[in-house]
């Protein structure tokens, strides 16, 4: 999963994808509507090397106001009953939390009994940015919530994963988000460079729709944001994942580079 998603805030000009060695290539839209390319190779090879290039216009402002329906702009609010089932499992936590921590961690940010939703759900990201510090982590799997607040610490993906977590124990419907951050100014958390991979959350809010949140850089609306992939749980939005015949010790390292530049 490399080709960005196109939507009415970002519109895709080009997009090219190449296999070192050659492959038989096709395409498919997974059950959240990723496009999803399937390689096969026909010979052997030492060496894999898949290069993604694309060209895209992205026009999200920077303070974004969000058109929130008047009946959900103080939380708790009721969903419709389309809405409760068309969210289904996104409004399910992903990780085990029988004793409930998480959810009364989450319930710390609610100022009273009718509280602002958006502010609640800035609160909690702002939260997680907060109480957690950031941490490069090479390890292929991600912390459990209860983990990275046991620890108070984590990767882009760990802080995308509490917050979901958090707020869909609240009941709002979340969703992870994969992609590449934009940071020509290299001040954002979580960036190497001019750009680089990058994990953030959406949450649904009726009549506003799905709301950006990247609690690792504390912002909203992702205007430096390049989304890829969308899922329930973070294991669905690996950009790579696959098989290949061969001895047990033939891997031998993996390197990642991401480029983005600014076409002006």
């Amino acid at each position: 999963m490399l080709r960005p998603r196109e939507s009415r805030s970002l519109r895709l000009t080009a997009h090219a994808l190449s296999f070192t060695p050659n492959a038989t290539v096709t395409w498919a839209h997974d059950v959240s509507g990723n496009a999803v390319a399937t390689a096969l190779f026909d010979e052997s090879s030492d060496t894999l090397v898949i290069e993604s290039s694309a060209e895209l216009t992205l026009n999200v402002d920077q303070w974004p106001v969000f058109d929130i329906a008047a009946s959900a702009a103080h939380y708790p609010f009721l969903l419709t009953e389309d809405e409760v089932t068309d969210l289904g499992a996104l409004r399910l936590q992903s990780y085990l939390d029988s004793a409930g921590r998480l959810r009364e961690w989450a319930q710390g940010f609610i100022a009273g009994n009718s509280t602002g939703t958006l502010a609640l759900l800035k609160d909690i990201s702002s939260g997680v940015a907060a109480q957690i510090a950031y941490e490069v982590r090479e390890e292929e799997n991600t912390q459990s919530p209860m983990d990275t607040l046991a620890r108070g610490q984590g990767s882009c993906r760990d802080f995308a994963v509490l917050f979901v977590d958090a707020v869909r124990s609240l009941g709002f419907g979340a969703r992870i988000v994969s992609g590449y951050l934009y940071d020509p100014d290299r001040n954002a958390l979580g960036s190497h460079g001019a750009g680089s991979t990058h994990a953030w959350a959406e949450v649904y809010v009726p009549d506003a729709g799905w709301i950006t949140f990247d609690p690792t850089n504390r912002s909203v609306g992702g205007f430096n944001l390049i989304p890829v992939a969308v899922a329930r749980h973070i294991r669905q939005t690996m950009p790579v994942a696959g098989s290949f015949f061969g001895g047990a010790a033939s891997f031998d390292r993996m390197e990642v580079r991401v480029d983005v530049a600014s076409a002006e």
